[in-house]
């Protein structure tokens, strides 16, 4: 089974983020990862295997910031590996999303995407949907609108109308600092 973990306040965020995988394990997986953002790019790490690899790995790379996410992996789509392991980024590099569930018209998604010069690292239907929300927000974006909370809820929205399945997301932007969203359909997502 999969699990996420999400936090935005004042402490930092990866300490808190790996208790919260820890406390998951119970429930079985197969890849961890996790993502902070500290008013710069994106800080990913990911990898097969127990969250102990995946702190090992922050020993080696440690990351910063007050707002993160994180995810235990369970395969649905593509196998076991450092690539397919959460969290996605979209094509630009800016939004990070972590998902449980599936998204059971992914390839139908990820071809439209592929069409429009999207290139994918990883063959999980959760990198189809990060990219999904990234589209939409660049095109908004290329309105002429500004990137806001609200500009971003709009584009999971609109990613959301089009996936098909059941799931719990969360997501960050890196233009969004102290911003965490969520979204649900059929999946349990708690929020507190």
């Amino acid at each position: 089974m999969c699990g996420i973990v999400g936090y935005v306040g004042k402490r930092e965020a990866a300490p808190l983020l790996m208790e919260g995988l820890r406390r998951l394990e119970y429930r079985g997986y197969d890849s961890a990862g996790i993502c902070t953002l500290n008013g710069g790019p994106l800080q990913v790490r990911k990898c097969v295997g127990r969250v102990a690899r995946l702190e090992e790995l922050l020993k080696q790379k440690p990351i910063t910031g007050s707002l993160g996410i994180c995810h235990t992996r369970w395969a649905t789509h593509g196998l076991p590996s450092d690539a397919n392991a959460h969290p996605h980024k979209d094509q630009s590099g800016k939004l990070a999303l972590v998902h449980n569930g599936i998204i059971e018209n992914y390839a139908a998604l990820r071809s439209r995407l592929l069409r429009r010069g999207h290139k994918f690292l990883s063959q999980t239907d959760t990198e189809v949907l990060a990219h999904l929300v990234g589209y939409h927000v660049e095109q908004r974006l290329a309105k002429g609108k500004a990137l806001t909370p609200e500009l971003l809820a709009d584009a999971v929205l609109a990613s959301t109308r089009e996936a098909d399945g059941t799931y719990a997301i969360a997501l960050l932007h890196s233009g969004l600092p102290g911003f965490l969203l969520g979204a649900r359909r059929g999946s349990p997502l708690v929020a507190g």
